[in-house]
């Protein structure tokens, strides 16, 4: 059981990488709260926010699922559990 995670990607700039994950956090039933994303150097980066609290896989399914579209669009993609996050970033 998780609430919020963080999401990031990060890659060469193509067309489809936010559709592309967009569609695998919807057969999963992750809502996007907060996104945000740029191109610096012709490089993709986006962070979401995702609420998994009526996710219908666990979080270690949804993270597989994801790490396997990003090999598909040859991106890394990096999901953590916001708790997780936090004690990581906290002095």
């Amino acid at each position: 059981d998780y609430m919020k995670s963080i999401l990031t990607v990060i890659g060469k700039d193509q067309v489809g990488i936010i559709a592309g994950i967009s569609c695998e956090l919807q057969k999963c039933n992750m809502n996007i709260l907060n996104v945000t994303q740029t191109i610096m150097d012709g490089y993709f980066t986006m962070i979401m926010i995702l609420d998994g609290s009526n996710a219908n896989a666990s979080f270690d399914e949804v993270r597989k699922s994801l790490l396997k579209k990003g090999e598909e669009l040859k991106v890394d993609v990096k999901i953590q559990r916001e708790e997780i996050f936090n004690s990581m970033h906290t002095l």
